[in-house]
Parts: structure tokens; C-alpha cells; sequence
């Protein structure tokens, strides 16, 4: 493992809220079958401003919110009512087409401001599945399996890593992992994670084979072989990739297709 490549975020509106955009980048449009990758806040909303994304489509993709801080009530065309909360996993299956609204719920909407930090994810479909039936699923923080190694804990927040495997039902060999680091420590992944990977630092700072990553960063590599991440205390990072899909995918606005 020699080649990195490293991505900083850059701010996108989507609708009263400004998020950090990190994939797709021209360099590398997708890392395993991960197509799109947004960094929510950390930021404060409330007092007449809030999340509102409006009603819009996807097709031919899922997509996977996970927060470390605030609420979101997610609606869909399929009826679908959720507030998801830090910790939780909503995961919802385009296939041949939904459409939804992510908005902070009506009970929050007080007047009182409150933190917002997350990342939505966008995955690509396998061929034989990027038309079937819309789904949404909803995983709690409390079923999602976590464990401690050498200083830090690790959520698998969907497929499999660490020997772990998330009840989150995808579709393709993938991961999608949360690390929190207690101490400055380090994080061997060499055989813990399988496919191509991006690290994408929240909060704090790592290095990885000596390149620093730091908050609103993202680093990505082909594989794992040899990798190892020396963080620093209280950094926070997601871990996503997995098995490049063979054909090419193609983005278009809330599409994604081969």
C-alpha cells in the first residue's frame, strides 16, 4: 500500500444547511461502492433556521444516515416515519425509485439552538439489484455491535470489519465503521477491513504511514495491507469502502446507474 490519495472536504448547500462534500472527487468517483459522501455540520441550527431538506428522488443507489449529534425525522414515499438519532443507522434502498424529506422534527422546532454533526453516505448497487423495490430500514444505536481495541472503540456501523458484522442489510461486500479514540493510540487495520477505504476525519486528527489527516479530511487508499492509524485523543473518524463493483457507475444529480 503506497498510493494515498487526499481529499478535502469542499461546502455544498443543500437547502438551509451547508455540508462538507467529499466524494465524488474527479480523481476517484467512488471508493468501493461508495459513490457520495457528505459531512454534516458540526454545527449549531435552530432559531428559525433548521435542516429542511425538501421532497426529492433517488434511484438506483441506498443511502445511510448516521449523526453523532441531533435529529432527523425522515419521511418517504413508502410511508416511512423515523426519527434518527446520533447512533442510529437509517438506511433507505432506492432500487428503481423513492422519494423523501430529511428534516429536523417539529418538537425540536422551539426556538432553542442545538448541535448537528453526521455524515449521509450514498452506495451504489449491485447490477442485479439496482431496480428492485424501494426499502427503508431503521437500526438502533443500541443494536449496532461495538468493541474496545487498545484504546479505542469501534462501531461497525454497517457490513462487515474487526471481526464484526452490522445487522444493517446491504447489498454488496462493503464497511462503514465509527472510531473513537480515548487516548492518543494506534489502530492496526491490516486484515481488519477488506476492499478499498477512505478515512474521513470529523473530529481531530490521524496519520496514517506518516500523512496526516485531519478534521474535514478524507484519505483514501486501494487497500489496508500495512495500514495502521495513529490517532490522536478525541478524534473521531469514519472508516468506509469495500469491493470496487467491476463496471462503472454513473452519477447524475440523485441517480447513480451503470
Amino acid at each position: 500500500m503506497e498510493h494515498f490519495l487526499a481529499i478535502d472536504e469542499r461546502m455544498a448547500d443543500i437547502g438551509d444547511f451547508i455540508v462538507g462534500r467529499l466524494l465524488p472527487v474527479r480523481q476517484k468517483r467512488q471508493v468501493g461502492p461508495i459513490t457520495f459522501l457528505d459531512h454534516m455540520g458540526p454545527v449549531e441550527i435552530g432559531a428559525g433556521r433548521y435542516m429542511d431538506v425538501d421532497q426529492h428522488p433517488h434511484i438506483g443507489l441506498a443511502t445511510l444516515t448516521y449523526l453523532f449529534e441531533g435529529t432527523i425525522e425522515h419521511r418517504d414515499s413508502l410511508g416511512s416515519v423515523q426519527l434518527v438519532k446520533p447512533g442510529d443507522v437509517g438506511f433507505m434502498t432506492a432500487g428503481q425509485g423513492i422519494t423523501h424529506t430529511e428534516r429536523t422534527p417539529a418538537h425540536l422546532r422551539n426556538g432553542k439552538k442545538m448541535p448537528m454533526h453526521g455524515y449521509q453516505v450514498w452506495i451504489a448497487l449491485p447490477l442485479d439489484k439496482e431496480e428492485m423495490a424501494p426499502s427503508f430500514e431503521f437500526v438502533s444505536k443500541s443494536e449496532l455491535p461495538v468493541r474496545n481495541e487498545n484504546g479505542t472503540t469501534l462501531r461497525l456501523i454497517a457490513g462487515n470489519g474487526f471481526g464484526m458484522e452490522s445487522p444493517v442489510h446491504v447489498h454488496s461486500p462493503m464497511f462503514i465503521a465509527e472510531v473513537n479514540a480515548e487516548e492518543n493510540t494506534t489502530l492496526s487495520l491490516d486484515g481488519k477491513l477488506e476492499g478499498e477505504i477512505a478515512i474521513a476525519v470529523a473530529n481531530g486528527s490521524s496519520a496514517i504511514n506518516d500523512k496526516i489527516v485531519d478534521a474535514r479530511q478524507m484519505l483514501i487508499s486501494s487497500d489496508t495491507k500495512g495500514m495502521s492509524l495513529d490517532l490522536k485523543a478525541g478524534t473521531r473518524a469514519l472508516l468506509l469502502g469495500g469491493k470496487p463493483f467491476a463496471q462503472e457507475r454513473y452519477l447524475l444529480w440523485n441517480f447513480v446507474s451503470s
